[in-house]
């Protein structure tokens, strides 16, 4: 579990789960992985979390799934994986553009993969593309092409 110190408030135990730390730490597909496994460990409940008194060779407790709290550790991790797969994601947004548009696709096609409309697609690129340093950015300007209308 990756975890970093923290003099600052808001510390676990010494101990402060960070999406820059996780991201480090864990793959795309790991850290969705993960991310799966906390999400579907928890039932929802909103009650707080409380003490269950089970037998210490009870093995009918590990099958009750339906009662699973996360803990407070597992519950920062959780959201802290889903910042990092998020991010993840995000960055996988220039890639596959241009992976398209070199591929020959429109800017609708684009547009449709997304979900948005053209204009949107255009700008989600371009300004992807403004957090690149200029020798990388200028071939993928001018992949882009103007805006469409």
């Amino acid at each position: 579990m990756a975890v970093s110190s923290t003099a600052a408030t808001g510390k676990l135990r010494g101990m402060q789960i960070t999406p820059e730390v996780l991201e480090e730490e864990f793959s795309l597909p790991t850290a969705a992985t993960r991310l799966d496994f906390l999400s579907r460990r928890d039932n929802g409940d909103t009650a707080l979390n409380t003490v269950r008194e089970d037998a210490d060779d009870d093995w009918a407790a590990l099958r009750d799934t339906a009662d699973t709290q996360l803990d407070v550790h597992e519950s920062l991790e959780l959201l802290a994986l889903g910042e990092v797969v998020a991010r993840k994601a995000h960055d996988s947004r220039l890639i596959g553009i241009r992976a398209a548009l070199r591929g020959g696709a429109t800017w609708d096609d684009v547009a449709g993969a997304l979900g948005v409309s053209p204009q949107q697609a255009w700008d989600t690129y371009t300004e992807a593309l403004s957090r690149l340093d200029d020798a990388d950015a200028a071939p993928a300007r001018e992949l882009a092409g103007a805006r469409p209308s």
